[in-house]
């Protein structure tokens, strides 16, 4: 009951943020709209994204996305959500179920706190990614390898290995075959018993493999053609690998951002395992898989061409579980700082936040006031506890602090919803729209512009600066643009009808009309007639 109600209240804490929240433009929006696509084509092994193919993700999230879709009518942040929400609980669940027989329940509880609190698995836990749910089949696959390696697996071990491969695989691309590979022929050869790597993969397990692979590529051939499975399998995998076309980073980049993605463990999940191996204190099997899975994949990732910090997420659960079975032997001066330094940054949070609200004109809502005082009293409590030598506690503290922000700010959400995504100008234009009978929108020098086709149900496009005046000579349209643009750049300004446009966070919403309709008498000008703010 007492494990129950532990994820009722992580459920509570997150409900508001993941209801209230808009979808980002650049991902999310962007996965909607090759949904729409696929349904509208319906395709449902090859996508589309503005008529160009898209093999950048497997089917599986998508299919998701296009099941809400069909079941709901509309696209649900809430529903959609929990695709990666639940997912981010079961890792929870999974990696509690693995360390239980290693440590006492009171790490356990620790170790949650500490996990749900890291800044990208908290992140990745409210965002529409596919991260998440590969994750989870990703730690499955190593849980069920671990299980048969220590002999406490059942007969189904042998068929479930594979498959949760596959479908860690089938939701977000290679890195959902390659870690688990890695991982486990990495520790096998590290155990000294490489020789083995095959009675764990023999032939039913790449029977199974080989055979969903080829269900799912056969049906790509079907639907897409060569030239869609030849993307799919060879530049989306070797391509991003070796000369990445996306997202190309330095080999040193993750040794630079680990730092913010793991905050605030940053330097106990970092110092805990490093002084473990400075002073040869690993000793179970248990401790060698998982800080094998940590270096081979941290390497191995940092080699890739292609980097994001998300890719690291897999192996986040292992950086906490690592850290909490090692906690125990350490005293508790020796690892005392690590929580110190960023319990006394949270503990200036509050001076910090009254230091800037005398520097700023930023209204400053009480429930985000109420949150930060929280967080600096809970980050106080966390430096008694270390004080006392209690740093168990002291890790609870700072992790509820950290828990009650994150349950106060998602009421915060709506006011900040027309700065993250395109709800609430899409809302504005289409009513816009409706009144003046206008079908054609475009956007200026924003990226992903074009997913406001989800809210819109139209195309918008992109038009260049010199495009405005011609094609505000043919046809009534609307054009999105941020306001900085036209700030930054003189020759916006004079071809923008400054009284029939309106402002929704960050951007503008113009309306514009034939040019000869300018001249008309206000009373015979529908335009003129609107009451723009």
């Amino acid at each position: 009951m007492k494990k129950v109600s532990k994820y009722i209240l992580l459920i509570i804490v997150f409900l508001p943020l993941l209801y209230f929240r808009d979808f980002t433009p650049n991902n999310e929006l962007k996965y909607l709209s090759i949904a729409d696509e696929a349904l509208r084509s319906g395709t449902y092994l090859t996508f589309t994204h503005e008529g160009s193919i898209y093999t950048d993700k497997p089917p599986l999230y998508l299919w998701l996305i296009m099941l809400c879709k069909q079941l709901l009518g509309h696209h649900s942040m809430l529903l959609l959500g929990l695709f990666s929400f639940i997912p981010a609980l079961l890792i929870l669940y999974v990696m509690e179920k693995w360390l239980s027989p290693y440590i006492p329940s009171n790490y356990l509880f620790t170790f949650s706190l500490m996990l749900i609190t890291t800044g990208l698995f908290a992140g990745s836990a409210i965002v529409l990614r596919m991260d998440m749910l590969m994750s989870l089949f990703i730690l499955l696959a190593l849980y069920t390898f671990y299980r048969m390696y220590t002999g406490q697996a059942g007969k189904g071990a042998k068929v479930l290995l594979p498959l949760y491969i596959f479908l860690a695989l089938f939701t977000k691309g290679p890195l959902g075959l390659i870690i688990p590979f890695f991982s486990i022929l990495v520790f096998l050869l590290y155990q000294k018993e490489g020789k083995t790597f095959f009675s764990y993969f023999g032939l039913l397990q790449w029977f199974i493999l080989v055979g969903l692979c080829s269900v799912w590529f056969l049906g790509v051939y079907w639907e897409g053609g060569s030239n869609y499975l030849y993307n799919l399998v060879f530049h989306q995998t070797l391509d991003r690998a070796m000369d990445s076309f996306h997202h190309k980073e330095p080999f040193y980049y993750y040794f630079t951002t680990i730092w913010y993605a793991l905050a605030p463990w940053s330097l106990l999940y970092i110092f805990v395992p490093a002084i473990a191996l400075w002073k040869r204190q690993l000793k179970s099997n248990i401790e060698k898989f998982f800080l094998t899975i940590l270096v081979a994949n941290f390497l191995l990732l940092s080699l890739f061409s292609s980097k994001l910090d998300i890719y690291l997420l897999p192996i986040f659960p292992f950086f906490a579980g690592l850290t909490i079975l090692l906690l125990k032997r350490f005293f508790e001066r020796t690892v005392s700082f690590t929580i110190a330094v960023p319990a006394l940054l949270f503990a200036l949070s509050l001076p910090a936040s009254y230091f800037f609200i005398t520097q700023t004109e930023w209204h400053y809502p009480v429930s985000l006031q109420i949150a930060i005082f929280l967080l600096s009293a809970a980050a106080l409590l966390s430096l008694y506890y270390l004080y006392r030598k209690k740093i168990l506690y002291a890790i609870r503290s700072l992790a509820g602090g950290i828990i009650l922000v994150i349950f106060i700010g998602g009421f915060y959400i709506p006011h900040l919803n027309p700065y993250i995504g395109f709800r609430e100008i899409c809302r504005e234009a289409a009513q816009i729209a409706a009144q003046q009978n206008i079908d054609h929108y475009y956007y200026y020098n924003f990226r992903s512009g074009e997913n406001m086709d989800v809210y819109l149900k139209t195309e918008v496009k992109e038009i260049r600066i010199y495009e405005i005046p011609e094609i505000a000579q043919r046809e009534n349209f609307i054009l999105f643009l941020r306001n900085k643009d036209i700030r930054r750049n003189p020759a916006l300004p004079p071809l923008l009808p400054q009284d029939h446009s309106i402002d929704c966070g960050n951007y503008r919403i113009v309306l514009f009309r034939k040019l000869q309709q300018e001249n008309l008498p206000a009373e015979n000008n529908p335009i003129k007639s609107l009451s723009f703010r």
